[in-house]
């Protein structure tokens, strides 16, 4: 059962073909059987999902109307509110951080009839392209566990490649959704800034960069799950301030720009072969492609750091440290190398630098609705390279320009697994996630559990 994509455990449960009790404990097995090798889950869910998974069976019974998701096993990034869990962002700090309400993502799966099976690893303070923490250790690439499966959702897209979960949640500052799935061999989709609502109780209000850049979005095995989990997610909810009404897709021309190695990236020779068949196999679907050049990307790079930077110094810095893990303490200190402080004229210029970006992405996906580009310019990364030296940190920051920079502007992006591992990337105007998702969804077959 735990090959089944999310859509078709959603329409087993409807006709009956199973029930939510066997999906959810086939799930839980699975976890059983895989995570003490892999370490995805850091904390299970058993009782809760059994007793959501009756409750919908019982309300199958009686002939009521299945939710959307009803029967869909789920998985909670670490770092989200789930009432009567540790909210721990992969630190030993937070271990005793307990939300007493959901976050409006968890209330929107819960409401779409998903069914929470578990919690899945990220690095400390989710600060690595890398998944390894003192709190509860290294979840391993499921491909090869020489490799990174990604950060910082990495627990979370094993989970999803593995088929302990058939959806996984996840977050993204700067590819924390869109590398784990490219690492790991599926589907991950970052939205735009406010479709899908994010707000922590257990925790005081994010800073600035955190607001207009951190979102939530799902990673599966399949496009139609990512559409069908983006839906559920996307419900709006008032203690977002960003979060926006549901929008009505309005038709775009069928052109893409490709962007092979935009601004000197030198992007591997795998990763422009993928891109070329990509490339082809959309225009076999009635696409147009055009080679281009994209807006700026390399000045973005710099004033999301400083951003991001900025709100980590103030709200984290000292618990970097208090924490003491070394991996978190390096990395930290190489951002801050890579962003030093800014003043506060310096801090104004970042926002009006942000809205002539904005201003110029969007013209550019006027005439070209979709961008198709590397996820990462280099091959998923050898476990933990990021920490190996000053030197090996700096290149993996070239490699993930094109993860980085378009939070700044608030795109959305969807990696799109051609292999495994090797994936291509989409971008898009803000709010047409409907267009990468029907791109994607051209490209994108879906994608066979792992173990």
């Amino acid at each position: 059962m735990h090959s089944l994509t999310a859509t078709e455990i959603a329409t087993a449960l409807r006709f009956g073909t199973h029930s939510a009790r066997e999906i959810t404990e086939a799930a839980l097995n699975r976890i059983t059987a895989l995570n003490p090798r892999l370490n995805a889950i850091t904390d299970r869910c058993d009782v809760e999902a059994l007793a959501t998974a009756d409750a919908l069976d019982h309300a199958r019974a009686k002939g009521e109307t299945l939710p959307p998701m009803a029967g869909v096993p789920v998985t909670i990034k670490c770092l989200t509110d789930q009432a009567g869990h540790a909210t721990t962002n992969g630190t030993r700090i937070n271990q005793h951080l307990i939300a007493t309400t959901d976050s409006p993502v968890v209330s929107n799966l819960r409401r779409a009839g998903a069914i929470i099976i578990g919690r899945t690893n990220t690095p400390a303070f989710s600060l690595r392209w890398f998944t390894r923490n003192q709190a509860y250790g290294q979840t391993l690439n499921p491909l090869d566990p020489t490799l990174t499966p990604g950060g910082s959702s990495g627990g979370a897209a094993v989970a999803a490649a593995t088929g302990m979960g058939a959806i996984a949640h996840g977050t993204d500052i700067a590819g924390s959704i869109r590398y784990p799935a490219y690492a790991c061999g599926i589907h991950g989709l970052r939205p735009s800034l406010g479709r899908v609502p994010g707000f922590n109780a257990s925790g005081p209000d994010r800073l600035i960069g955190a607001q207009l850049m951190a979102v939530s979005g799902p990673l599966a095995r399949s496009v139609p799950d990512l559409a069908l989990a983006f839906r559920a997610m996307s419900h709006p909810d008032p203690r977002d301030p960003w979060s926006l009404p549901e929008t009505i897709p309005t038709p775009a021309p069928r052109r893409i720009a490709l962007c092979p190695a935009p601004e000197g990236l030198q992007t591997h020779p795998a990763i422009r072969q993928a891109l070329t068949i990509a490339a082809h196999r959309f225009q076999s679907a009635g696409y147009e492609i055009i080679e281009t050049s994209p807006p700026p990307l390399r000045e973005a790079v710099t004033l999301q750091l400083q951003l991001w930077m900025g709100d980590m110094r103030r709200t984290r810095g000292a618990a970097v440290y208090a924490e003491g893990d070394a991996d978190a303490i390096f990395v930290y200190e190489n951002l801050c190398r890579h962003a030093p402080p800014p003043s506060l004229d310096a801090f104004m210029d970042i926002f009006a630098a942000r809205s002539r970006l904005i201003r110029e992405w969007r013209a550019f996906f006027e005439s070209t609705p979709l961008m198709l580009c590397p996820v990462s310019t280099d091959l998923p990364f050898a476990n933990n390279r990021d920490v190996a030296s000053e030197a090996d940190f700096d290149a993996i920051i070239e490699a993930q320009t094109l993860q980085i920079a378009p939070p700044l502007m608030g795109l959305p992006g969807l990696t799109v697994s051609t292999g495994a591992p090797m994936a291509v990337q989409l971008l898009a105007a803000p709010y047409r996630e409907d267009l990468l998702l029907e791109a994607g969804a051209v490209i994108g077959d879906a994608v066979p559990v792992v173990g």
